[in-house]
C-alpha cells in the first residue's frame, strides 16, 4: 500500500512546518469509514545508536483483539528530533511497514498525537492524510492544551482544551493509572475515537494495539 498523498521528506524544520500547515486542511474530523474489522497499532523504535528507525504495525481483529498480521521495516533516520515534527522522523518507516501488509487495516491507532498538536497536524493526522485510512492519536503525554483531571473510573474522560477549542480527550483507561491523550487523526470524530480506544483496552493502561506495536518496534 503506497501513500495516496506524497511530499518530500528531506526537509529543513521550517519547510516541514510549512508542509503541516498545507496538509492540515485535508484532515477530516467526521466519521467517514466503512466496517471496522481490522484495527492496527503502529509504533517506532530506534536501533544502532538511534541512527535506524524500526517501524512496526500490528493488525488485530476488532472483535477478539487477536493478532491477525504484523510487519516490521527499518530505514535510516533522516530527520532530527524536533518537538512538534515527530511525524517527519517516524511516518516514512511506518509507511514502509504498512506497505508490507497484504491487506490494509480499517483503522489505525497511532502512538502519538492527532489534532492535539500546535498546528493541529500530529503524527496520526499526517499518516491518515497520506494513506486516507482513519486514524486516532493515542499519546502517553500532553503536547498542547489544558484539562481537568478525568474521573477515577475506567472510561472516564475530560476535554482537552486549547483556548475554546476542544482538541482531544483525556481518557482514563484503567482505574488508578495515568490517563491517555486521545485525539482525532483523520476521518473520525473524537467521540468515536474515545470509544474505539476503549474497545481495544483490556486490563492494561495501553490499548492492545499499542502494546503489540510497541513490542514489535522494541524488538
Amino acid at each position: 500500500m503506497g501513500a495516496r498523498v506524497e511530499h518530500a521528506w528531506d526537509l529543513a524544520p521550517a519547510e516541514a512546518r510549512a508542509v503541516q500547515e498545507k496538509l492540515r486542511s485535508r484532515v477530516i474530523l467526521k466519521d467517514r469509514r466503512g466496517p471496522v474489522r481490522r484495527i492496527a497499532g503502529c509504533d517506532v523504535g530506534f536501533e544502532d545508536g538511534r541512527r535506524t528507525a524500526r517501524g512496526a504495525v500490528a493488525v488485530l481483529s476488532a472483535d477478539s483483539l487477536d493478532l491477525l498480521a504484523s510487519a516490521v521495516r527499518r530505514r535510516p533516520v533522516s530527520f532530527p528530533y524536533v518537538p512538534g515534527l515527530l511525524s517527519f522522523r517516524e511516518v516514512p518507516v511506518l509507511l514502509d511497514a504498512l506497505g508490507a501488509l497484504d491487506t490494509p487495516p480499517d483503522l489505525i491507532l497511532c502512538d502519538g498525537q492527532g489534532i492535539a498538536h500546535p498546528r493541529r497536524f500530529g503524527l496520526a493526522c499526517h499518516l491518515g492524510v497520506l494513506t486516507d485510512i482513519p486514524t486516532i492519536g493515542v499519546a502517553k503525554t500532553r503536547l498542547v492544551g489544558e484539562h481537568q483531571e478525568p474521573g477515577p473510573r475506567k472510561g472516564d474522560w475530560s476535554p482537552l482544551m486549547d483556548g475554546r477549542e476542544m482538541i482531544g480527550g483525556v481518557l482514563r483507561t484503567r482505574a488508578g493509572t495515568r490517563p491517555l491523550y486521545v485525539s482525532s487523526g483523520h476521518r473520525i470524530t473524537l467521540r468515536t475515537a474515545l470509544r474505539r480506544v476503549m474497545d481495544c483496552v483490556t486490563r492494561f493502561r495501553l490499548p492492545e494495539t499499542t502494546r503489540w506495536a510497541d513490542r514489535l518496534a522494541s524488538g
